[in-house]
Parts: C-alpha cells; sequence; structure tokens
C-alpha cells in the first residue's frame, strides 16, 4: 500500500490552530483585558494627586457607599438561602418518572428565562402599585392595601420575590445532580427501614453538598451584582433603602460624571464579593473536613 506523502508539519497545525482561536484572543484582549485594566487605572490613578491612597480616600468619604453596602449585603442573605430551598424543593418535586413531566420541568424554567426581560420587570411593579393586583386581591380578602414602595423593608422584598421567582437555573443544577445519585443507594436505605425523610438527610444531603456549593456561590456573585430589579421598580427608593453598590456605580458614572469614583467602587465591589466567596470556600472546606 503506498504511504500518503503529504505530512501536515507541526508548525502548520500550530499556526491554523492560533488562526481558529484568534477571534476569542482579540476579544478577551479587548472586551475583558482592556476593560479590566482600563478600570482599575481610571479608578485610582485619576484622583487629584494621581495616588491610589488617595483614590481609596475619596471612595471611602463617599456617603452613600456605606449604606450601599449594607443593602446589597441584606439582599444577597435574604434572596440567596430562600432561592436554595426553593430550587431545591422544586427539583425534589420534578425528580420524578411521570407522563408528561419533561412539560412541567419546561414551564418551572421559563421564568428564569423572562426574568431578565425588562418588560417583565416593569409587569412586576405595576402588580404592587396602590391599586395594582396584589392589593386588589388583599382587598377580595378584607386587608388594607399595602404601600409596598413606600416602606423600606417592603420595597426590598418585592425585588426579592422577583428573583425568588426566577428559581429555573438553580432548579435546573439540583436536578441534575439529583438524577446522578444512584438508585442503589436509596434501595438499599429501605431495606434497612430508613423512611423518605431519613434518606434525605442521610443520603440525598450529602450526595448535593458540593452542587449546593457552586449553587451558593453563583447565587451570591449574582445577588450583589444587582442592578436591574431596583433601578426599575424603586430607583433605589424609598430613601435609599433598595440603592444597591451597583445603582451606586451607575449613578457615579452617568448621573453625576465621576467615572473615577464609579471604577474605584467597581473594584471595591469586586474585592468584596471574592472576600465573600473566600470566607464560603473555607467555611464550607471546614465543614466538609468535620463530616470526614
Amino acid at each position: 500500500m503506498k504511504k500518503n506523502s503529504y505530512r501536515n508539519p507541526v508548525g502548520v497545525r500550530k499556526t491554523t490552530g492560533l488562526v481558529l482561536i484568534s477571534p476569542f484572543i482579540v476579544g478577551a484582549f479587548l472586551f475583558i483585558v482592556y476593560p479590566f485594566v482600563s478600570s482599575f487605572i481610571t479608578g485610582f490613578t485619576s484622583s487629584p494627586d494621581h495616588s491610589v491612597s488617595a483614590a481609596f480616600r475619596n471612595m471611602l468619604g463617599n456617603d452613600d457607599l456605606g449604606k450601599a453596602i449594607g443593602v446589597t449585603m441584606k439582599y444577597a442573605a435574604l434572596l440567596v438561602p430562600m432561592k436554595l430551598l426553593v430550587s431545591l424543593l422544586v427539583a425534589l418535586l420534578l425528580n420524578v418518572e411521570l407522563k408528561g413531566i419533561g412539560f412541567f420541568r419546561t414551564v418551572f424554567y421559563i421564568p428564569s428565562i423572562l426574568g431578565a426581560n425588562l418588560a417583565v420587570i416593569i409587569m412586576w411593579k405595576y402588580l404592587f402599585t396602590a391599586d395594582g393586583l396584589v392589593n386588589q386581591l388583599l382587598g377580595t380578602i378584607g386587608l388594607s392595601p399595602v404601600s409596598w414602595y413606600g416602606d423600606p423593608d417592603s420595597s426590598l422584598f418585592i425585588i426579592v420575590l422577583l428573583r425568588l421567582w426566577e428559581f429555573g437555573s438553580t432548579m435546573v443544577i439540583f436536578l441534575a445532580a439529583l438524577r446522578d445519585i444512584p438508585k442503589e443507594l436509596y434501595d438499599a436505605a429501605k431495606v434497612d427501614g430508613c423512611g423518605n425523610t431519613r434518606s434525605f438527610f442521610s443520603i440525598t444531603l450529602p450526595q448535593l453538598k458540593n452542587v449546593i456549593f457552586i449553587n451558593l456561590i453563583l447565587q451570591t456573585i449574582a445577588a450583589m451584582q444587582e442592578f436591574n430589579a431596583p433601578y426599575i421598580l424603586t430607583n433605589g427608593g424609598p430613601l435609599s433603602s433598595t440603592r444597591t453598590v451597583g445603582m451606586l456605580i451607575y449613578d457615579e458614572m452617568f448621573r453625576y460624571g465621576d467615572e473615577s469614583m464609579a471604577n474605584a467602587i467597581s473594584w471595591l465591589l469586586f474585592m468584596l464579593i471574592a472576600a465573600v466567596v473566600y470566607v464560603m470556600y473555607k467555611l464550607t472546606a471546614k465543614m466538609r473536613e468535620e463530616q470526614r
């Protein structure tokens, strides 16, 4: 048999590979690396004396920064545990083999697709107005209307409720993990006389601990970057009770025109998220070691 005389040199293969991934490399530099470096330079060298320390002093002297961080942390602390709990419960309900179960899984996932839509957020806003559907329903059962946007606690609750409704992506991750748990474990538990509750705490939760951690991290990062919902629903009010760090960055950049402050706060938010994730990782790692 005649051997193929053509051989693809190593250099040609490398060049072909570089050409194929070059759009990604160019895009990464233009839309990730350059904005990242430019933001740092703008945030910490655009102060009057062009020093990092002066930029930090200027940023920490912002009267609105402390309250915005408090609102962001409170929002994340309320939303993330509730979202994980609801997502896990729904995933358990959908982890059954029934005719047409795929349709129900799709229905439960749809809110996660629609929730990011501005039209849905605007619709959500009008549900809680003085004469909105929620107050009308309260009136039918004899309760007085609630000023949802006039009270700091209830206004934040509306935003939490909207994002809680978008549990589909977290639910899908839980559902995939549930379906990967070997059924033999549950069969063995039944033989040993374990009920559903005991099986859940002894088998299901231990098998899901890594997935719970992943969802916890992803949802915490998303919650701490919240901007769209409070901006459209409450515009940060009342009394800045729903003004997140994301909204503060927007205001500093586009309302007050202080790009140095906006970029410096952006880096502070980045470091704050990194610190929270690091603490979560250390705590969960310690818990895993104790379980061993």
